[in-house]
């Protein structure tokens, strides 16, 4: 089933997807991860950002954690980093990885990938639905988007197995992590997570997906990036590292998980223009699809 929730005079409606391909109102359902915030509270932040038909948010997240699932991504984004920022070392990386057949061992990530699901903490307060523009923010020259599967808890979980874990996914959207990708560099280098780099925006499509038709073709999922009605790359969910069970069950260990809490999966492979080299500029219009669940469109906008 395909969700959505409209901005409807002084309330929120939630609406089902019908097969004649109209939306009609529905009753509150917990694949949308129930009521995490106050209704008043709820209704200001949607009265803020919608886009011109009243959609907002399919729920308002409350948290997000942003694993990264894909061993491909992350070293096609290491190599993209490098080109970007150090073109000279660039060049003398290709020479090696052309002698050597091999991802440069610097662009494999770190061990710890390889033995658990590995996640950092967002801003979700900063979320904004498909629609809404968004500016580079006035302190970096490098921004980038990220195209992520999203799915949210309908259900708690603590110390869940796989098994367990998957049972609690309400529904999926498709994710996108805005990324200053120059303030990334230092903030990481410091041995702490992103901060600035990261918590300015986020965004998700304005159609959430159930877990149901979603869950049993996970590792089948297509989709693409377009700027300015051009397609610069096409992904596919294939190739986790981690299954969905497996980085809830970590996430959940020892830790209580609440109904309404977002993840993602990380950057799918090309997905990113640290990737593809295609850089948003403002003026961009942006386009993230995931065939299967739906699509963020945002106008880039300067600072």
């Amino acid at each position: 089933m395909k969700l959505r929730r409209v901005l409807v005079e002084d309330r929120i409606e939630v609406q089902a997807l019908d097969s004649d391909g109209s939306w009609q109102a529905a009753p509150a359902t917990d694949a949308l991860g129930g009521r995490v915030f106050d209704a008043d509270i709820e209704l200001a932040a949607a009265r803020r950002h919608h886009d011109a038909s009243g959609t907002v948010l399919p729920f308002a997240p409350a948290s997000f954690r942003d694993f990264m699932l894909y061993e491909q991504h992350a070293i096609d984004a290491a190599r993209g980093l490098v080109r970007r920022f150090h073109p000279g070392q660039s060049r003398a990386a290709a020479v090696v990885e052309a002698l050597t057949r091999k991802p440069l061992p610097l662009f494999k990530p770190k061990p710890l990938f390889y033995r658990q699901p590995i996640y950092y903490m967002s801003n979700h307060l900063t979320f904004v639905p498909s629609g809404v523009p968004v500016a580079v923010p006035p302190y970096s020259s490098a921004l980038d988007f990220e195209l992520e599967i999203g799915f949210v808890l309908r259900a708690p979980l603590r110390d869940a197995d796989p098994k367990e874990a998957l049972e609690a996914i309400g529904s999926f959207v498709v994710v996108n992590d805005f990324s200053a990708r120059d303030v990334q560099r230092s903030e990481m280098a410091t041995g702490l997570g992103p901060q600035k780099a990261k918590h300015f925006a986020s965004s998700m499509s304005a159609v959430a997906v159930t877990a149901d038709e979603i869950l049993p073709r996970i590792d089948d999922l297509t989709g693409s990036v377009a700027i300015n009605g051009a397609t610069v790359s096409t992904v596919s969910s294939r190739g986790m590292r981690w299954t969905l069970g497996e980085m809830l069950a970590h996430a959940s260990a020892g830790e209580q998980l609440f109904p309404g809490e977002l993840f993602a999966t990380g950057t799918l492979p090309g997905g990113s223009g640290m990737e593809t080299g295609r850089w948003l500029r403002p003026g961009d219009q942006v386009t993230l699809t995931i065939d299967q669940i739906g699509d963020i469109s945002h106008a880039i906008l300067t600072p």
